[in-house]
C-alpha cells in the first residue's frame, strides 16, 4: 500500500508512521530523517538543508525529489511505503504522481492529521533535547531537574526549529503551500482526515480501522 501522511509540523505524523510501518510491514520514509542524517554527517547537502530547515523554509524541490526517487527504488519499497514530508506542494504532488507512474505505482491513501496551531506551538516549543539522544517536554515529559538530562546530566537545549518564532513560520508555510494538498488528494478520493489532538492510541486505532475498510 502506498500511503502519504499529511499534517502540520508537530501533528504526530512520525509517531503514527512508526506504528503503521510496523503493522503494515512497509517502510516509513521521512524526508526529515534523511536530511537530518545528512546534517549530522556534515555533507554538502546537509549544510544546504540545515540553512533552509533552521529558518523554517522548505528544502528546494530538485534536492528533495532526487532523494525521494532514489529511496523508492530500494527493495524494501516493493510492497509499498508511508511517505512523510513529501510532497509538500501541489507541483511536488504532480511530480510525485508522475514519478510513481514510471515505477508502476500510485498513491492509494492520504492520511491527513489535523491539529490547531495553538496546540502545535505549545507541543513543539516545549520540547527539550539532549546531545545523548533523549527528548523531553516541559509539560508532558519533564526532566527530574529542570534543564538537565536524567541520563547523562548534560544541559538540555531547544532545537532551532522548535523555537516559537520558527514554529510559527513553519506553520505559515504549511498553511500556504502544503495544506492545499488535502483538497488536491480529496479531489482524487484519497484523503482520510483524523484529529491529531486526541490521545495517540485513539488516533492510531481510528487510522488502522479506516485502512482496513479500504482493503
Amino acid at each position: 500500500m502506498q500511503i502519504i501522511l499529511l499534517g502540520p509540523p508537530g501533528a504526530g505524523k512520525g509517531t503514527q508512521a512508526a506504528v503503521l510501518s510496523a503493522t503494515l510491514k512497509i517502510p516509513h520514509i521521512s524526508t526529515g530523517d534523511i536530511f537530518r542524517a545528512h546534517i549530522k554527517g556534515g555533507t554538502n547537502l546537509g549544510v544546504l538543508a540545515k540553512r533552509y530547515i533552521d529558518s523554517g523554509k522548505l528544502v528546494p524541490d530538485d534536492v528533495t525529489t532526487d532523494i525521494v526517487a532514489s529511496r523508492l527504488n530500494e527493495e524494501d519499497c516493493a510492497s509499498g511505503f508511508i511517505m512523510d514530508g513529501f510532497p509538500r506542494t501541489i507541483p511536488q504532488a504532480r511530480m510525485f504522481d508522475e514519478m510513481l507512474e514510471r515505477l508502476g505505482k500510485k498513491v492509494e491513501v492520504v492520511i491527513n492529521i489535523t491539529v490547531e496551531d495553538s496546540i502545535i506551538v505549545k507541543r513543539l516549543s516545549g520540547r527539550r533535547m539532549c546531545s545523548c539522544g533523549r527528548t523531553y517536554h516541559i509539560d508532558n515529559n519533564p526532566p527530574k531537574t529542570e534543564g538537565v538530562c536524567d541520563v547523562c546530566n548534560r544541559s538540555l537545549y531547544i532545537r532551532d526549529d522548535d523555537k516559537e518564532e520558527t514554529i510559527k513560520e513553519r506553520l505559515k508555510i504549511y498553511h500556504k503551500q502544503t495544506s492545499p494538498l488535502v483538497d488536491y488528494y480529496q479531489g482524487k478520493g484519497l484523503t482520510m482526515n483524523f484529529d491529531g489532538s486526541k490521545p495517540i492510541e485513539v488516533t492510531t486505532r481510528e487510522i488502522l480501522d479506516s485502512l482496513k475498510k479500504t482493503d
